[in-house]
């Protein structure tokens, strides 16, 4: 599943591509995958247009002109492919991202008056697209039980701090993997994070000391932009915003480096399973810490 980095750069080239484009049709094939009524649809997407695009930890928000937005969730298999005077795709790298479209993976099909058409492809079908008022999208269940967005500038040393200590019995990965706590960590981020700051994966939350978690919340920070600034990771299946795969793969410094060396001490890395997900560490440079420090 696409992590913050990979949606913030989608989110970027949909708002160079689609800001201001008029919708004047839709086409659908599930309502699984699209599930809005044809009175929203009539009413509150056609012959409106794109005024913004936005995300929030894992998932992207289409302000429209009409006061509601198209909130889309990739998933595991989701691709946004735009087609017009230049094209894009977004998402799982399958033929879809250069083939012709729609195919039998297209979903949602979105056609602009100024030319060009943007399509939702989806194999596994657990994306969606929803469309609901701007104003009442923050206090959706699911948004609203999203933790604070790392970048901003609200998420300081202490709210990483009042954040952690909602996991303090868990491991350490478990709590950045958890959606609640921080919004748009997954597997690679974590353990590239954890890395920096020298920290176990294993590590339980209230056993780490201070100084630790200082450079972890430094490290969050620097990882996250480095890895937009590469435009992304290809994560095996994960393309950025103008279908070229995204590089901070390429500068990982333990994340599915298992049996290669440490690039700090030379040791092996090895792959262990922490919190349900493959987790690469360097036990030299990684530290547990599994009992409370005095």
């Amino acid at each position: 599943m696409p992590e913050l980095p990979e949606v913030e750069t989608v989110r970027a080239g949909l708002s160079r591509l689609i800001i201001g484009k008029n919708i004047i049709s839709v086409d659908f094939d599930t309502p699984k995958s699209f599930p809005n009524t044809q009175t929203d649809i009539d009413a509150f997407l056609l012959n409106t247009h794109f005024i913004s695009a936005r995300r929030r930890g894992k998932v992207l928000m289409l302000d429209l002109s009409s006061g509601y937005s198209l909130m889309i969730h990739l998933k595991m298999t989701g691709q946004l492919v735009y087609r017009g005077e230049e094209s894009f795709g977004a998402g799982h790298p399958n033929d879809s991202l250069i083939g012709e479209l729609p195919d039998k993976s297209t979903r949602v099909t979105l056609k602009f008056a100024q030319g060009g058409v943007l399509f939702f492809n989806d194999q596994r079908k657990f994306g969606w697209a929803r469309l609901l008022p701007t104003a009442i999208i923050s206090k959706e269940p699911f948004m609203m039980k999203l933790g604070p967005e790392p970048l901003e500038d609200s998420f300081t040393y202490d709210r990483f701090i009042s954040q952690l200590k909602r996991r303090q019995n868990t491991t350490i990965k478990a709590a950045l993997l958890d959606q609640t706590v921080l919004a748009g960590i997954g597997n690679i981020y974590a353990d590239e994070s954890l890395f920096a700051a020298k920290i176990h994966p294993q590590s339980i939350v209230k056993c780490v000391p201070q100084a630790k978690l200082r450079l972890l919340h430094s490290a969050i920070k620097e990882i996250l932009l480095f890895s937009i600034e590469k435009g992304g990771s290809t994560d095996r299946n994960y393309v950025n915003a103008e279908g070229k795969r995204g590089s901070y793969i390429d500068f990982a410094k333990v994340f599915r480096k298992e049996n290669m060396p440490c690039p700090v001490c030379q040791h092996e890395i090895i792959k262990l399973r922490v919190a349900g997900r493959g987790t690469h560490v360097c036990k030299y440079c990684q530290k547990l810490y599994k009992e409370k420090i005095k």
